[in-house]
């Protein structure tokens, strides 16, 4: 029978075999296909019911109420399920109120009973946690409000009136208490910043996932309100409207502040005049001329993080219909330095131009398979129109704009700037005598240079302007030159131009670069030229050594890039990286610069030259892990990867790992390895590894941050990394799973089994042995054991053939992981017969020359002896007793007394089963203590055993691993 022949009742029947195997969303699409074919009330009522059971199992209670709710249109049997995910949600008075109606329908049963009794206790004491925050609202209400009272008290009612808002309940008796219209009123006339912006976010905390307060707010105080205070000159106020209203958007799209959150289609559709009336206001305020370049910012970034939300509005499109990218090239061509210069000029600040070329590569992502010729037609269109007035400050501005295109959507800056007239325009401003021109043609020629085939032109044909210019009297033309012809070099072409310096001139130019930086008389952006001078010439090994001493030099370059340009602190980080030497061996574009480097400056200029370890110790002692881990907030992807590789270089020195600690540089590598590029990520978390395997994790990771760190260090797992990167994440991972039973089973959730598996058929022995080592700590978790094994054969199959292996340490480790599986659980019991080769690999055991391993082998047999009746039986009749009997045999080789105690345990369980006697089952009662024969022997070889009792609850008797430096890792 094909599947589209098949009936509501047999999809339903295939998703419960589903279910009961495990096989969670193979029954979720099975319970789906048969809703989709019956109309009978009852047959939707039960598949509701069971695909509901499903959704609880996978945590998504949304669901789970949505189809109790379809569920209970029918029938009241869905109410259990709804009443699990309330509470799962925290909707606890919901969840009481399902309670009581099934413990009215079921008024004997004892289990729902104790629910109800449960959730009552919970919604009182709630209740009375209702009534202290009202009388705590009302009573900071007042103290903050009132102009009368001391201004510092009153700061502090409304940092504690902003920690209330954070609170549901809190926030609905902030709301119920008019605190949005008495905020407003309070914001017109009060003098103190700090009250005002409290209060601000008092606003956005009220906003914040809950719809009906959101539209109350936009009606009240409307989207003029947050602009008008956006306005502003402060940032913390800038700051305080722009959180405020994105949490406004974010709950009309469904968004949360989770990495990987994703606007809801339904919200979206519902809000869409709303959300569509906000980014129309913010698009056409971006080239206001009456607002703060703070505030020109605070509406760029709204628009660039919100464009991708409305995906199905399609407002990446209409942005660029409405002319929003002329818009933003507008802002794009404006200049800090030079905006008093032209009256046409808005306010910006440093961190416009990074802004906008953000936003311009977030717009052409957006609209880059449907409307990518749209959008270059609207950048064409802007520099056409630019063109055509004869003066020079619209040349100017044109090219400052390409230059912010070229760090944005870069194929699209490249594809302009390599258009004939437009670079012959760059390079005859770069040879004028006009300051002015020569800068934004310098820099746009170096935002130009990235890939060979786009820059021959300018190697080819103009090499020599920018080598005249490195001889200009004005140090800022002379280092903007520089960083173009270093760029040039990282084409690849590394004999295709002459040598245009003398030997020595690198070190002069590395020298001029520190002066510039250390002179505070200079301006500020020539400190930031200078910085990006040193991080191309730092590949040069002399320079390094140089620039290491002038510790001010390195103080002053952290400090200026601590202002928010995103290019400053490229450039910074980019020269950290290379006095730590912290790029990958094989990089190309790296490789082909340091050829470029040692062409043309000749003195020696290698990556991997001796000293970088000690560059390293000056550095971390120097403070530069503090200043990474506060510039570890930055919004961009590639300054994190490079924040990385330095922390992970830092890292790799064992002696510097207490300073990572003690500086808080593990929390800020664990925001590194959670959000970054994949490069990044992974350059995090092998920094993590190390400390991991430096230090106790819970001393190196704090508190309750402790699991989240699993995450990262299971993702380094990878077939593809080195063997001694996948060694060192094993080892970190055994490091954090020796915590407790609560770390073992939140690594097991993180899929590591899967990624171990991976490592099966890789020949390196030592990848094997750190595998088994891991599998043998984790499964002294009880629910490790019995969740993983039973739910797949061949697990049980790959501790088999770990077995096999020919080194005796893995055999060891192999076989140590089997006897503590076969002992946990029944189940894999069963499953070693499923093996082709389990009675050799018993025989092998049984008769390995090693004592730990034979020993190994007797108490695997052991616990198969004592499991159920069929595996005892089907090993009963293989020889494997000729062999224990020829252990415990007075006249055997084996000297080792605890192997032959153990044979005499077995071979007694085996006369027990072969008299049909009761196998004797240990209970383990909460106040008395286990009883066992053979306890005193079992103390001795250290091993942790479990048995079931009659209810199938394992029970911890005791820990065993005399096999065990690896069991325990001691």
């Amino acid at each position: 029978m094909t599947e589209s022949d098949m009936s509501a009742q047999e999809w339903n029947h295939k998703g419960c075999e589903e279910s009961r195997k495990g096989n969670l969303s193979e029954a979720l699409s099975y319970y789906s296909n048969a809703l989709k074919l019956t109309e009978d009330k009852a047959e939707k009522a039960c598949l509701y019911r069971n695909r509901a059971g499903i959704y609880l199992q996978l945590s998504d209670y949304e669901k789970v109420i949505n189809d109790c709710n379809s569920a209970l249109k029918i029938c009241s049997k869905a109410l259990l399920q709804r009443c699990k995910a309330l509470e799962a949600l925290e909707r606890f008075e919901e969840a009481y109120q399902d309670a009581e109606i099934i413990i009215a329908l079921n008024p004997n049963n004892e289990d729902f009973q104790r629910v109800v009794d449960h959730l009552r206790e919970i919604v009182q004491e709630r209740r009375k946690e209702k009534l202290h925050i009202s009388a705590q609202v009302s009573e900071v209400l007042d103290l903050a409000f009132d102009m009368n009272a001391n201004e510092k008290e009153r700061e502090i009612a409304m940092i504690d009136l902003l920690d209330l808002a954070c609170d549901e309940t809190g926030a609905e008796e902030i709301f119920k208490k008019e605190g949005v219209s008495k905020i407003v009123q309070l914001v017109k006339v009060e003098k103190n910043k700090g009250v005002i912006c409290s209060a601000i976010r008092i606003v956005g905390e009220l906003c914040k996932n809950n719809i009906s307060r959101t539209e109350s707010v936009m009606k009240s105080v409307g989207l003029p309100w947050f602009l008008e205070i956006m306005n502003s000159t402060s940032i913390e106020k800038v700051n305080a409207s722009q959180y405020s209203l994105q949490n406004v958007l974010n709950t009309y799209s469904g968004v949360t502040n989770k990495l990987d959150s994703k606007p809801d289609e339904a919200l979206c559709a519902a809000h869409k005049k709303e959300i569509d009336t906000i980014l129309l206001c913010l698009s056409y305020s971006i080239t206001s001329r009456t607002i703060t370049g703070l505030a020109r910012d605070a509406i760029i970034e709204l628009i660039m993080r919100n464009i991708h939300c409305v995906t199905k509005l399609d407002w990446a499109k209409r942005f660029v219909e409405l002319r929003g990218v002329q818009r933003l090239m507008e802002v794009a061509s404006e200049m800090e330095e030079y905006k008093y210069k032209y009256k046409s000029s808005m306010d910006i600040t440093s961190s416009t131009q990074t802004i906008t070329s953000v936003c311009l590569a977030k717009i052409y992502e957006n609209v880059y398979y449907d409307d990518e010729r749209t959008f270059i037609n609207a950048i064409d269109e802007f520099i056409e129109d630019k063109l055509h007035s004869p003066d020079i400050e619209s040349k100017v501005r044109v090219v400052v704009a390409i230059t912010t295109l070229l760090f944005g959507p870069s194929d699209v800056g490249n594809v302009v700037v390599a258009k004939e007239r437009i670079l012959e325009m760059i390079f005859v401003m770069a040879e004028t005598d006009d300051v002015l021109q020569q800068t934004v043609a310098l820099e746009c020629i170096v935002a130009a240079v990235t890939r060979k085939n786009k820059v021959d032109a300018i190697i080819n044909q103009n090499v020599n302007t920018l080598k005249k210019l490195c001889q200009s009297k004005d140090d800022s033309i002379r280092v903007r030159a520089l960083v173009g012809l270093c760029k040039l070099g990282n084409s690849g072409d590394s004999d295709a131009t002459p040598r245009p310096f003398a030997d020595g001139v690198t070190k002069k130019l590395a020298e001029a670069c520190r002066r510039l930086l250390i002179n505070l008389k200079n301006q500020k952006n020539m400190r930031e030229w200078a910085i990006k001078g040193l991080s191309y010439l730092t590949f040069n090994a002399g320079v390094k050594q140089e620039l290491i001493k002038d510790k001010r030099a390195i103080h002053t370059m952290i400090e200026t890039a601590k202002t928010g340009d995103q290019s400053v602190l490229f450039g910074m980080l980019t020269t950290l990286v290379n006095l730590c030497n912290a790029y990958d061996e094989h990089e190309p574009e790296m490789i082909e610069l340091t050829k470029f480097v040692k062409y043309y400056f000749p003195e020696k200029s290698e990556l991997d030259d001796d000293n970088f370890e000690e560059r390293l110790c000056v550095l971390a002692k120097a403070g530069v892990i503090s200043d990474l881990v506060n510039l570890a907030r930055t919004d961009s992807q590639n300054c994190k990867e490079l924040m990385a590789r330095v922390f992970n270089a830092i890292c790799s020195e064992q002696k510097l790992r207490e300073i990572v600690v003690q500086q808080g540089g593990t929390e800020a590598l664990l925001s590194l390895a959670l959000d970054g590029t994949v490069e990044g990520k992974k350059q995090a978390s092998l920094a993590l590894v190390r400390l991991a395997l430096t230090k106790r994790p819970e001393v190196i990771f704090p508190g309750q941050l402790l699991t989240e760190f699993v995450q990262p260090i299971v993702n380094l797992l990878n077939p593809e990394c080195s063997v001694n990167e996948n060694c060192q994440t094993l080892t970190a991972l055994c490091n954090l799973a020796k915590v407790n039973d609560s770390m073992r089973e939140h690594i097991f959730k993180e899929g590591v089994f899967q990624k171990i598996e991976g490592f099966r058929y890789k020949w390196d022995y030592l990848l094997r042995l750190a595998s088994a080592n891991l599998i043998n700590i984790l499964i002294l978790s009880r629910e490790v054991a019995i969740q993983y094994f039973e739910q797949d054969n061949s697990r049980v199959e790959y501790l088999m053939l770990l077995y096999k292996d020919e080194n005796q340490d893995i055999k060891f480790a192999a076989a140590a992981a089997l006897v503590k599986l076969t002992v946990a659980n029944k189940e894999a019991c069963k499953k070693v017969f499923n093996s082709n080769f389990w009675l050799e690999s018993l025989r092998s055991l049984l008769t390995n020359p090693s004592n730990n391993i034979q020993e190994m082998g007797v108490i695997f047999v052991l616990s198969m002896i004592r499991s159920v009746e069929d595996v005892a039986v089907k090993l009963i009749e293989t020889g494997i007793m000729e062999l224990l009997r020829a252990l415990r045999n007075k006249n055997s080789t084996v000297q080792n007394e605890n192997i032959k105690e153990l044979t005499s345990i077995a071979l007694d369980a085996v006369a027990e089963r072969s008299s049909k006697e009761a196998l004797i089952i240990i209970r383990w009662e909460r106040d008395t203590a286990c009883q066992l024969e053979q306890l005193d022997l079992l103390n001795r070889l250290e091993i942790k055993l479990w048995v079931y009792e009659h209810s199938k609850n394992l029970v911890p008797l005791n820990i065993y691993s005399e096999f065990g430096r690896i069991l325990t890792g001691r």
